[in-house]
């Protein structure tokens, strides 16, 4: 549909006018002086309507990004492109306490490489779960390329569960894909090299040295990846690359692309040609075409031997049990991504300039006919090119990753060299797009695009180069995601978006309502194990004890103290820390730091964490919560009192400050009078209207409640201590039985705001 901007201009115009008769003129001018002032067009202020999210406004979708050299995933909204998380995935990531709490390391531990501890990742290609081939917003699955390792993460609380490391691979592109059910994540390996971790000479290359693409078997009811049920195809020491697992009748066969099936090994120092020019001499590489579904039923009958600890399924035995096939495809590509129905597969090769449409229909009936060309050096069947060709299309130079649109037949392919994306139709074989974008596309990424049934709408374009885009900022520039309108007959670039946090390879979209995010977790959980923390502490069970020489503390953080405030310890005692969260209120995070330790806990309403640590030094090390949590946020603090050895204390070593009298208990006792008439008021709000029909506000009632509880109990110590004529301890317990009445009052007046904002209407009293 085309758009008349003059319409739409004034139609905003209108809109502003709107407002009030008495501002309409202001108004009207405001908007013309804005963008005559900023240099804006018509055009950039459709752009701007098209992505621009309201006040309290949500994204209709949401994309996980990897996050490359950070070893993280990024996630953000779209229209709007406002980034809402960092996902720690291989790194730790302070702000989550990820990689510093005793749970979160050991999920990193899992991805531990010859015993060594690494710290980072290089993450390429994230992907959800699937039911039938749609997502169902469950668990997402990422790569780490540099060491070969594939992270489950959890979408109920987007956090990290599990690592694993491939048992033969030494680098790893090409993960992760998912087959329709979620059967199995593939994983194909990069650099061919020796399955084993023993030396192996380059003399040996092609004799010794292998590629291969593994199925990590999936539990979907756990949630986790199950290496003794996975098992690995051997493949020749090509390079393969990325993956797509076929759907509809192509479903139980899996598509991996390759380069350098030159088999070339460079060696500039040794005086020949590099790697670049050995790996691009022939025309073509291969498509590797597996039967993951016939391989699963081999290794389910045991005709599958183990090695490393994983079923291996050699080449010889592959090619026998007609599990591997070879189609020619063009040179150096980057992708194979199979249509929704599952009828067509488009690979592009980077030094083409043509997008190469391969039919299924016409591969099984080769396949089925065993009609070959030839076998490649490790035996392996060759299906001749035009025995799988359905069309080449010529889409622009550098053509890489490709994405399917709604419409039938439409597809959007990235153009690296040419910078700009191609819309093409791969029924017909023609062009019927190209938009120009900034600059160097790597991958491309449209809604759910990967799916049996992709959305359309938008496409984001992951740009490799930001070059002018930006404020200059330094030599390191961020990405660049450019957001496009897919949704009419012509492209619309609407939206860059600087992406400053490693370098996104490739992003997934999902439609935000598939996902189901939990708000706060059950009281005491280990969310790493997903399971109550055997460290969980409740209000008032605070304790420290010593066992098996280690000096465990269970304390607990709600708004504003630590419980205890004090922990006491001898020089050279091993101290593990485990605090529970109290909260219930959602987003009511607290966080840990103490001096001198490597150390920040993110402690979410309900998480139970832990942090150990040997205190070696004998000094006073204080320690405080990290996140703004209250009015009272900087008096949520303690001290940690590492004692010298053999130290021997000189009896009550704690010290008064101000000194108070009867008349500042009463000053403070009438303040809190006065406290509870506003808190009654609010209950008496909340109470008659429907709050529980907003889940939000019911939590928020339920934290309100205990604090008043824990008011009730602050009361009636001070009155205990104001009859008893010791006005110090009546005054300063009336103060902390004033704060719980205030963080009681805070949430009221949130819950009363979020009904009158929301909705909720007044019921009639019983």
């Amino acid at each position: 549909m085309k758009v008349n901007n003059k319409r739409t201009l004034s139609l905003m115009l209108g809109l502003a006018m709107g407002l009030g008769a008495s501002t309409s003129a202001y108004s009207q001018a405001s908007l013309e002086d804005v963008m005559k002032a900023r240099g804006l067009t018509q055009k950039d202020l459709l752009a701007a309507a098209k992505t621009y999210t309201p006040t309290g406004g949500r994204d209709e979708y949401l994309v996980f990004a990897s996050g490359g050299q950070s070893g993280q995933v990024i996630v953000y909204g779209i229209p709007s492109m406002r980034i809402l998380k960092y996902i720690g995935v291989f790194t730790p990531e302070p702000w989550q306490g990820y990689g510093f709490d005793d749970e979160s390391k050991e999920v990193l531990k899992q991805g531990r490489i010859q015993g060594k501890d690494i710290t980072w990742g290089d993450t390429h290609h994230p992907a959800f779960t699937e039911t039938e081939g749609d997502y169902n917003g469950k668990y997402l699955f990422i790569n780490d390329k540099a060491n070969p390792r594939i992270a489950v993460i959890d979408l109920h609380d987007f956090e990290t569960k599990q690592i694993v490391v491939n048992p033969f691979f030494k680098s790893s592109h090409g993960g992760a894909f998912v087959t329709p059910n979620s059967e199995y994540v593939m994983e194909a390996a990069q650099y061919a090299a020796p399955f084993s971790a023993d030396f192996v000479p380059l003399s040996e290359f092609n004799d010794k040295y292998r590629g291969g693409v593994t199925y990590w078997k999936f539990d979907d009811k756990k949630g986790r990846l199950q290496p003794d049920q996975s098992f690995t195809f051997e493949l020749p020491p090509y390079s393969q690359d990325l993956s797509d697992a076929g759907k509809g009748p192509s479903y139980g066969w899996g598509f991996t692309n390759s380069f350098c099936s030159e088999r070339y090994v460079g060696g500039i120092e040794k005086g020949r040609p590099p790697f670049e020019a050995g790996c691009s001499q022939k025309d073509t590489d291969f498509l590797h075409i597996t039967n993951w579904k016939k391989a699963a039923e081999l290794v389910a009958a045991g005709k599958v031997e183990k090695v490393n600890g994983s079923y291996m399924i050699p080449i010889a035995q592959a090619v026998k049990e007609e599990l591997l096939y070879l189609v020619p495809e063009p040179k150096s590509p980057h992708g194979v991504d199979v249509s929704p129905d599952g009828t067509h597969m488009i690979v592009s090769g980077k030094l083409d300039s043509h997008a190469w449409v391969y039919s299924w229909e016409k591969i099984q009936k080769a396949m089925a006919a065993k009609k070959f060309e030839a076998k490649d050096p490790y035996g392996i069947p060759i299906i001749a090119l035009k025995d799988a060709l359905h069309t080449q299309v010529a889409v622009g130079l550098g053509p890489l990753h490709t994405q399917y649109d709604s419409k039938k037949c439409t597809v959007y392919t990235s153009i690296y060299v040419d910078s700009m994306v191609t819309k093409w139709d791969y029924c017909e074989g023609k062009v019927l797009d190209q938009l120009h974008i900034h600059y160097n596309i790597g991958h491309l990424m449209a809604m759910e695009g990967d799916s049996v049934s992709p959305d359309g709408k938008y496409l984001v374009s992951l740009n490799k180069l930001a070059i002018d885009r930006f404020n200059p900022v330094g030599p390191l520039h961020p990405q660049n995601h450019q957001l496009i309108d897919i949704s009419g007959d012509k492209m619309q670039l609407l939206y860059d978006m600087p992406l400053p946090l490693g370098e996104p390879h490739y992003a997934v979209a999902i439609k935000a309502d598939k996902l189901k995010p939990a708000v706060r977790y059950k009281s005491g959980w280990n969310s790493r194990t997903d399971e109550r923390s055997i460290y969980r502490t409740r209000a008032g069970r605070e304790k420290t004890e010593k066992v098996d020489g280690v000096t465990h503390v269970y304390g607990t953080v709600i708004r504003s103290h630590i419980t205890p405030e004090i922990i006491e310890v001898e020089e050279g005692e091993t101290v593990s820390l485990h605090f529970t969260n109290l909260e219930r209120a959602e987003d009511e995070v607290h966080g840990f730091a103490i001096y001198g330790q490597s150390v920040n806990l993110s402690i979410e309403p309900g998480k139970t964490v832990s942090y150990t640590f040997t205190a070696d030094k004998a000094g006073v090390y204080p320690y405080y919560c990290t996140e703004f949590c209250s009015a009272l946020h900087l008096e949520m603090q303690g001290y940690l009192l590492v004692k010298p050895k053999g130290y021997q204390s000189k009896g009550d070593e704690m010290v008064e400050g101000q000194q108070y009298t009867k008349a500042d208990y009463e000053k403070q006792v009438k303040t809190n009078v006065e406290t509870q008439a506003v808190i009654d008021s609010v209950v008496g709000f909340i109470t008659s209207h429907n709050f529980k029909d907003f889940a939000p506000v019911v939590a928020l009632v339920e934290d309100a409640t205990e604090q008043l509880g824990f008011a009730g109990e602050a009361k009636k110590k001070a009155e205990d201590f104001a009859a008893k004529g010791d006005y110090q301890n009546a005054t300063l317990w009336a103060g902390q039985w004033w704060q719980y009445q205030v963080k009681t009052a805070d949430m009221g007046l949130r819950a009363k705001t979020y009904l009158e904002q929301n909705g909720a209407v007044k019921v009639q009293a019983k």
